[in-house]
């Protein structure tokens, strides 16, 4: 950590030692033992992670994005129905890559920073006869925290397949496929998964995998085809070698590691982690003076917290101040608001001393920018969560 600076912003986030050993080791072939066994343990633990247990996992060299586009496209067939359910900037990324694939999409967008309200999300399902409904878990965009539990039961009600964005929520929020009712949800290695970027991590359940069997045209993207991975994948569980495109195998091993880390830590004991960190950055913040992007604690995520920016202080000011004094953090990102608010994540391996550290240099930043605030606030609200 010496001449460098706490990388503090939803993705990529710090990383553990260890995976980053992993990473740095040298490169085996895709056909080594070691790597099989690797990659085999490693599809297991996604399905675990994802809490799937008849599931297909996929793990693939790409970003979050990737994973997206290829739940959309091995699920839509042109003039199919998607239904959106859109709290921010990839809510309307999902809605293009659907219409990409041929589907008509029907978004509801509620105001910047809300959710939306679940009798409007049924009156819409109820209306229209969806193939599918995507929710994304938690929007980066504004730090709004679906409620995916109840959206995925309306899915469910209205015979909609359910997809689920995960990219900032998977290993850091509740998510319970099977018990939900999950159809298909996907992370990218980089956030709270907690491995350098460049891989998407998807789960299909068994009803979309049948959903895939039954189209009647190809599927729109080749290297998104599951039916081109669903060898590979199948392979490496039962330890043998598949081929269809080179894996990337140093971030494979790290993946690896990073999940047996996870469910090492335990599911439940790392959500109430990250909740507890919640709390610390978010009254911290609050007790300097600062709203949120979300217009609830209920619906505001714990990977990640979107304040804004008090009056008289801009982000071309407070973030290279906050630089300076020792931590990264992220502009905003909703082109409504874009200027109004920046981020902060706060996921994966993420300490209390990150969090502290975060606020300390916040408190820097505004009192270089001029802000009136009583010093110390920010770290006494958090000390104090942290001490309960």
């Amino acid at each position: 950590m010496k001449n460098r600076s706490l990388l503090m912003i939803p993705g990529p986030i710090e990383f553990d030692p260890a995976v980053l050993s992993a990473l740095g080791a040298p490169t085996t072939g895709h056909l080594a033992p070691n790597f099989i066994e690797a990659f085999g343990q490693a599809l297991e633990r996604t399905r675990t992670l994802f809490q799937c247990k008849e599931g297909q996992p996929f793990v693939l060299a790409g970003t979050g994005t990737l994973g997206m586009d290829t739940a959309c496209a091995n699920l839509v067939e042109a003039g199919d129905t998607a239904l959106v359910v859109n709290t921010g900037y990839f809510g309307d990324r999902i809605g293009t890559i659907l219409e990409r694939y041929g589907a008509k999409v029907t978004h509801v967008r509620p105001a910047v920073g809300a959710h939306p309200v679940l009798d409007d999300v049924e009156r819409t399902l109820k209306d229209g006869k969806f193939k599918l409904m995507t929710i994304t878990h938690v929007d980066t965009s504004t730090g709004v925290l679906a409620d995916v539990k109840s959206l995925a039961a309306l899915g469910r009600k209205y015979r909609a397949l359910v997809v689920v964005d995960g990219v900032c929520s998977v290993a850091g929020e509740e998510l319970d496929m099977d018990a939900w009712g999950v159809d298909v949800a996907f992370t990218a290695s980089q956030k709270a998964v907690g491995v350098p970027p460049g891989l998407a991590l998807l789960v299909a359940s068994p009803a979309a995998m049948s959903a895939l069997k039954a189209r009647k045209t190809p599927v729109g993207s080749y290297y998104a085809d599951w039916n081109n991975w669903l060898p590979v994948m199948q392979a490496y569980e039962a330890r043998k070698s598949a081929y269809f495109g080179t894996p990337a195998v140093n971030l494979v091993f790290a993946l690896n590691v990073s999940l047996g880390q996870i469910l090492q830590e335990g599911l439940e004991a790392r959500f109430a982690r990250h909740v507890r960190i919640s709390r610390a950055v978010k009254a911290g913040i609050a007790a300097l003076g600062l709203g949120q992007v979300p217009l609830g604690d209920a619906i505001a995520a714990h990977t990640m917290t979107a304040p804004r920016f008090p009056a008289g202080v801009t982000g071309a000011d407070l973030i290279p101040a906050i630089s300076k004094a020792g931590v990264t953090l992220a502009g905003g990102l909703h082109a409504e608001i874009k200027n109004e608010y920046f981020r902060i994540g706060h996921m994966g391996a993420v300490t209390q001393g990150d969090v502290l550290a975060t606020l300390g240099a916040i408190e820097t930043g505004l009192a270089a920018c001029g802000y009136k605030f009583e010093k110390g606030a920010g770290l006494s609200a958090a000390v104090k969560i942290f001490a309960g």
